[in-house]
């Protein structure tokens, strides 16, 4: 069985006191955040942001500090199946303009509830989750 490693990012801005979170229609079909393979060398930050920029074209990204969640799941993959693991950051950016790549076919800025129901996984929306609870533990506190 195949291993793979990837790493990205639940993306959020925050306008007039509302967290939007960004989601990305893949060719595929399905809803979800910019995330991709690792490359030689990279650490799993360098992948996040590499792969937000080549996906969304947003540089402004900012790591919100003690959160990382891990996504595991099995595929298959042109008939051999595959141990996939996708770590996830959260990040915060200010700029709403998005460049998507060329894998896409449109993008969303939506609150938690109507992301949370566009996210085509339910391992991704439990990550979603995670990343929402972590942010407003955060904004209270």
């Amino acid at each position: 069985m195949l291993e793979e490693h990837s790493a990205g990012s639940i993306i959020f801005r925050i306008e007039k006191d509302e967290i939007l979170f960004l989601l990305l229609h893949y060719e595929e079909g399905h809803w979800g955040a910019p995330k991709g393979h690792i490359e030689k060398g990279e650490t799993l930050e360098q992948t996040a942001l590499r792969e937000i920029r080549e996906e969304t074209g947003l540089t402004d990204i900012n790591f919100v500090p003690g959160f990382q969640a891990k996504n595991h799941y099995t595929y298959n993959k042109g008939g051999q199946f595959s141990n996939k693991c996708v770590v996830f950051f959260l990040s915060q950016t200010r700029n709403i303009d998005v460049r998507l790549s060329d894998e896409h076919l449109e993008y969303a800025w939506l609150p938690f509830a109507e992301a949370q129901l566009k996210v085509t996984f339910k391992s991704e929306k439990e990550v979603l989750s995670k990343a929402n609870q972590h942010l407003l533990k955060m904004l209270k506190g």
